[in-house]
């Protein structure tokens, strides 16, 4: 019995052996496959690695290539190209005094450049930072010790104050408080009044706002044209201007009374004539003078030095055809004697007296230029449409005046007259010998 039992165990023992046996066999076998599998697996893996490690390289080669790539410009009356901002250039302004350009990017920076380094080779400026937000707009104040921004993400406006240091360079300050946010619309245009009496604001709407400097709006305008495309303070500081759907260009006289306080906006003219509606617009210094370009294909200039309280209507004065597009824009020089005008890269610059397409540049920027405008003495002309600023010598600007200056010597009858004429002639043929000599070089 006790054999039987002891034999019973012993069986029992040797099949949980053998068990035991056959699982650890079988783990193995599975272990090795998991080991093989996991060795294909890690092979495949760097097969499909080997080409993603070395694609961030490429990236970054791409990246360099690219950079050493960017969009390169000459031309005979190129003055100078200025490129210290780091995105692309969204607007430009001259100021009065003639000293400075001021420009704002996407970088969120506002540069102030000197003109007076325009023709050297090396173009500095001075960096002033918008916290937490971004200029579109950049206007010079009529004292040129401040500038006015327009924010990006605020949707305001934004007022900076130029401090002179001791060793003569600038520092910025901003305001405190910047303006309420009236508009509803994305922002097109401000401006400052050469008076110092008004800002102007303008939206894609119909809406322009009329501010005092502290912030408080004046008067709102609805300028009724279904859409604006562009609106302007003129240089005179007495009206404001806006364009649109409408074939007409609207003008409004800003009025204050002898204390100089503030009285009414008041409609002054409208240049009509156009077949549909006007892109931009732009006035000489002295505001005798507008021009306008149409999707018609035209630009016309107009006589705007009328009685128009008088109900004397503006007087065209030539209609010329030409190339523009959506978001062309234009500018006069402050004599009125030359347009310019952009269509996407390109300016062509035109007589005002001849409408003689003098100048074309094609390709100046890589992408379409977004503003475009003389200097106050007109011999420069800027435009921005990328990183860089462009800026022009204004040879036909010269041209103009020489022939004018000549005609102007035939009929003179007194000596002293004929004298100052003579000298006149010879400085503008000195200033554009100069150009074309730089031309050469």
């Amino acid at each position: 019995m006790e054999f039987a039992a002891l034999f019973a165990v012993t069986l029992l023992l040797g099949a949980l052996v053998i068990l035991i046996a056959l699982a650890l066999g079988k783990r193995k076998e599975e272990i090795r496959e998991e080991i093989e599998q996991a060795s294909e697996s890690a092979a495949v893996g760097s097969v499909a690695k080997g080409p993603a490690s070395k694609k961030p390289k490429q990236d970054k080669q791409r990246a360099r290539k690219e950079k050493a790539t960017q969009h390169t410009f000459s031309h005979p009356l190129l003055a100078a190209s200025l490129k210290s901002h780091s995105a692309n250039v969204t607007c430009l302004d001259f100021s009065s005094n003639g000293k400075y350009l001021a420009s704002c990017a996407e970088d969120r920076t506002v540069r102030i450049w000197s003109t007076k380094d325009f023709l050297d080779r090396e173009h500095k400026c001075l960096r002033a930072n918008v916290e937490l937000d971004s200029a579109t707009l950049v206007r010079f104040s009529p004292d040129s010790r401040a500038f006015i921004t327009w924010l990006a993400n605020g949707d305001t406006i934004r007022i900076f104050k130029m401090i002179k240091k001791e060793d003569g360079t600038l520092s910025f300050k901003a305001s405190s408080e910047d303006f309420p946010q009236k508009h509803r619309a994305p922002i097109l245009n401000i401006g400052i009044a050469e008076t110092g009496k008004f800002i102007m604001s303008a939206s894609t709407d119909t809406s322009i706002h009329i501010w005092d400097l502290k912030g408080d709006v004046l008067a709102s305008i609805n300028t009724n044209q279904i859409t604006n495309s562009y609106a302007c303070v003129s240089p005179c500081g007495r009206f404001v201007a806006s364009c649109g759907f409408t074939p007409d260009v609207k003008v409004w006289e800003v009025c204050f009374g002898k204390g100089g306080e503030f009285k009414e906006v008041a409609r002054a003219f409208d240049l009509k004539g156009h077949s549909a509606g006007v892109h931009a617009f732009a006035f000489s210094n002295d505001s005798s003078r507008m021009v306008t370009v149409s999707k018609d294909g035209t630009w016309k200039l107009w006589d705007t030095d009328v009685e128009y309280k008088k109900q004397q209507d503006p007087y065209l004065l030539k209609t010329v055809p030409c190339t523009s597009s959506e978001g062309s824009r234009v500018a006069l020089s402050p004599d009125g004697r030359v347009v310019a005008i952009s269509d996407g890269c390109n300016v062509a610059m035109y007589g005002a007296g001849s409408g003689q397409l003098e100048e074309e540049m094609h390709g100046v920027h890589s992408e379409n230029i977004n503003d475009l405008r003389f200097d106050i003495t007109g011999r420069l002309l800027a435009c921005s449409g990328d990183k860089a600023i462009r800026v022009f010598h204004n040879a036909p600007g010269y041209r103009a005046a020489i022939r004018d200056m000549k005609d102007m010597l035939k009929k003179a009858q007194n000596e002293a007259m004929k004298q100052r004429l003579q000298q006149q002639i010879s400085e503008a043929q000195r200033s554009l010998d100069n150009v074309q000599a730089a031309q050469v070089e």
